[in-house]
């Protein structure tokens, strides 16, 4: 679809009354009127019945650009006050923040529950407010409706600063809210891990015992990079010290010396992100060719001989050939792990952004059976982020619930199962091998690693015998459009420890720039052992496509669903009952409402929490918009790659979710959270609908 409202939909709150719903965006209707359905079909244009079309409005960019030009005094004033935020010190930004925390805005949490100055434990150090009068003379309006909570029948534990205060009937303890909360939700992160975490102090017993068993530790030598990357040191083995593994950098290309575990994951990050310090590289260059003892950046080595015979060992192993019969002499992993079936299953794909655990939630009750995480990165969980750690978090109406990540080394993907295996309950770890964004492929993960197949083994063989839960891999066809891999490596990747391996079927190159590729998805699922399940996953928007791809390849196991459950999270209703759903307005109004309700009860019921949810319902109903009402179409069912012109609904609701602008978007979210903020701004963050843009092909 048209990507221009991923572009150009940066909308305030003063914007609003310029996006009306009555002001639709240009579209060739007034040529949609006189083509067939069969020609708008084949042009990808929705066949939308004629007495649902309007004619074009005038441009939004000449609308835009009257709004502009009579904001420009305010634009030149805020691109000033911008210039001197940029100015202002660390120092100073900090003492702001901290002066923001003790505002009237900020009452303490403490307080805010009981409703007492006494309550807060630090007194006077406190760091925000304890003016409970200046709180609320500044409070906005309660919202509408009835607090989460004091639906589920127990305190709130936002207490003066819930935006539904008036709803409480009891505000004396929230311990039991916060019980209620705890029990519904699992996976949390607690503090000490954290700070294990932050430290670097975690044991990562079964992962260092793997990659050592599995041959990706250096025997010989090590390279330990202190902190402030002045000087590499290679050491002997037996100077090892207690509790450390050395883990070395599976590559295709090059050779890595073997890094110290401890620091490895955080400083090959570092390495990546920077393009400073890269001593591997330098130090086989330098030792092949000088043969010298010394090392640029300051690396030393001690042995020459151990050095020269580590290569020529690194370079048997990257050898196809060589590899092939080494694979013979691999321990075979001597647990059984529990395995899922997957078959006919309706699977919610792990969907960044919006794939969040109220949606999830709503996805449920529509009927989907598998639910998976958003892709969390791997090194961030090591560091103990907590909002990497947000997308591990399982709802306990999930039962069949698993979490993706995201690594581009063996023994950090493997660290992070284990620590996911320790801390957390799920059923599945999937690791993402297809991500296309260019921040994560850069860092050699994603579908980067569909370039280097000797990383990948490396990357699944170390999951998977590190942990008894199944772990299952998503992928592409490939990198690059027309340089098809995944084929060629099936059969590998099931005796390698993999479960299921799910296959989107567009290359990294491509985006989504062309339909999937189903018939290639096929002839790997032909190609797969029977101890591999395939999944298949590209454009499944109705239980037709699901059909079709079920009976034309029976070996597949299931299709995962994933921007069609985005644009209609029914979708697993109609595969289930086999309809076509002519959802009415009114009951699509209602699953928002179902997503603000789970929104208010993950995020909070306070200003904070309200603002959160109304972020990511924006992000959402930038992706709901795109549905096409089936009473309104002349041929059923809809395509994800069909361009809708400009259409009027069958009443105001309908024609409002029509809108592809971002301040109708603004306005369906005020009907659910009330206004919005005053300098209120949002942008969609995602342009995975562009279809025809030349940079995705």
């Amino acid at each position: 679809m048209d990507d221009s409202p991923k572009d150009t939909n940066v909308v305030t709150s003063s914007e609003m009354e310029v996006g009306s719903h009555s002001q639709p965006p240009p579209s060739n209707s007034d040529d949609s009127t006189h083509q067939t359905p069969e020609e708008l079909v084949a042009r990808a244009i929705a066949p939308i019945k004629r007495e649902f079309l309007r004619p074009s409005p005038p441009s939004r960019t000449t609308q835009n650009d009257a709004v502009s030009s009579s904001d420009a005094d305010a634009d030149a004033k805020q691109s000033q006050s911008n210039v001197v935020k940029e100015k202002k010190s660390k120092r100073q930004l900090k003492r702001e923040r901290r002066q923001e925390k003790q505002s009237a805005l900020n009452l303490c949490p403490g307080i805010a529950k009981t409703g007492d100055v006494n309550a807060c434990s630090y007194k006077d150090k406190c760091r925000f407010s304890h003016d409970i009068q200046a709180f609320i003379a500044q409070k906005p309006v309660d919202l509408e409706g009835d607090c989460p909570y004091t639906q589920a029948e127990v305190p709130c534990p936002y207490g003066l600063t819930c935006r539904f205060t008036g709803t409480h009937k009891d505000s004396a303890s929230a311990a039991t809210a916060n019980v209620l909360k705890k029990s519904s939700e699992l996976n949390g992160l607690s503090k000490d891990v954290q700070k294990l975490l932050w430290k670097n102090k975690m044991c990562f017993t079964k992962a260092d015992a793997v990659i050592k068993s599995l041959g990706l530790v250096g025997t010989k030598s090590k390279i330990k990079k202190s902190v402030d990357k002045e000087e590499d040191k290679v050491v002997p083995n037996g100077s090892q010290a207690a509790g450390e593994t050395e883990c070395k950098n599976v590559t295709d290309n090059s050779v890595d010396p073997s890094v110290d575990a401890s620091t490895f994951s955080a400083a090959d990050e570092v390495d990546c992100e920077t393009d400073e310090l890269r001593p591997s590289k330098k130090t086989k260059s330098v030792v092949d060719e000088k043969g010298s003892n010394e090392v640029e950046n300051g690396a030393i080595v001690l042995e020459k001989d151990v050095e020269k015979n580590y290569i020529e060992t690194e370079y048997v192993r990257l050898n196809d050939d060589v590899l092939a019969e080494s694979d013979r002499s691999l321990k075979i992993h001597p647990r059984e792990k529990k395995l899922i079936d997957f078959r006919d299953k309706m699977y919610l794909a792990p969907l960044t952004t919006v794939g969040n655990l109220p949606f999830r939630r709503v996805c449920k009750i529509l009927g989907a059976d598998v639910t998976c995480g958003e892709m969390a990165m791997c090194v961030n969980l090591l560091q103990g982020q907590a909002s990497e750690w947000a997308l591990l978090r399982r709802h306990s109406s999930e039962d069949l619930f698993g979490v993706q990540i995201c690594g581009a080394h063996p023994d950090t993907v493997a660290r992070t199962v284990e620590l996911i295996d320790k801390e957390c309950t799920v059923d599945f770890i999937d690791i993402n091998m297809g991500c296309p964004i260019d921040i994560v492929v850069n860092k050699g993960a994603g579908s980067c690693l569909l370039t280097k197949p000797l990383r990948m083994k490396g990357i699944i063989e170390a999951a998977s015998c590190t942990v008894d839960k199944p772990v299952t891999v998503k992928v592409r066809t490939g990198y690059f459009e027309g340089k098809n891999r995944i084929d060629s490596l099936i059969t590998d990747i099931g005796s390698w420890g993999a479960t299921a391996l799910t296959i989107h079927g567009r290359s990294r190159q491509q985006r989504y720039s062309k339909l999937a590729d189903w018939d290639y998805t096929y002839q790997c699922t032909h190609k797969a052992p029977s101890t591999l399940q395939v999944l298949g996953n590209g454009d499944v928007f109705s239980y037709l496509d699901w059909n079709n791809h079920k009976s034309n390849c029976p070996e597949l196991s299931t299709c995962m669903i994933a921007r069609g459950a985005l644009i209609k999270p029914w979708l697993f209703t109609e595969i289930k009952e086999q309809r076509h759903w002519d959802i009415s307005s009114g009951e699509r109004l209602n699953i928002l409402k179902d997503y603000v309700r789970f929104g208010l009860e993950h995020w909070g019921s306070d200003r904070k929490g309200v603002e959160t949810t109304r972020h990511f319902l924006l992000e959402w109903l930038s992706y709901t918009c795109r549905y096409i009402p089936v009473g309104l179409l002349d041929v059923v069912p809809q395509r994800l790659n069909w361009r809708p012109p400009s259409y009027y609904g069958r009443n105001d609701l309908e024609t409002l979710m029509a809108s592809d602008s971002a301040a109708d978007w603004i306005r369906i979210s005020e009907m659910l959270l009330g206004k919005v903020p005053d300098g209120f701004t949002f942008a969609p963050k995602h342009k995975s609908n562009a279809y025809d843009r030349a940079e995705n092909g």
